[in-house]
């Protein structure tokens, strides 16, 4: 089972710089929202933050070890403006929008 100290560890190998948070949203160890904050993000759109990470995780995505992944890119000004960023793509209540990633059944 995937921890968040584990995704912690595997976004600091894409963004070295960043401070992150993880939290594993329904304790099963594959559902996550992450922050990422970072002094490099500044001047830089959202999906081109993303983008790198999501890369990262493709691996673990097609093994199924992360199924959902809210991540959140931001600058530290962001990130102190921001409050709760969560969102959970299983969740009832849905304020605010994240990455869910979907497999087809022919992979």
């Amino acid at each position: 089972m995937v921890t968040e100290q584990w995704m912690v560890e595997e976004v600091l190998k894409v963004v070295p710089d960043a401070r992150v948070e993880a939290s594993d949203l329904h304790g099963s160890g594959d559902h996550f929202h992450v922050r990422v904050i970072s002094e490099s993000y500044e001047g830089v759109r959202p999906l081109q933050r993303q983008r790198p990470i999501l890369n990262h995780f493709k691996p673990f995505i097609a093994q199924n070890i992360v199924h959902a992944l809210d991540l959140k890119c931001m600058t530290p000004t962001q990130a102190a403006e921001s409050g709760d960023t969560s969102f959970d793509p299983h969740g009832e209540e849905v304020e605010f929008f994240g990455v869910h990633i979907r497999r087809s059944d022919k992979e």
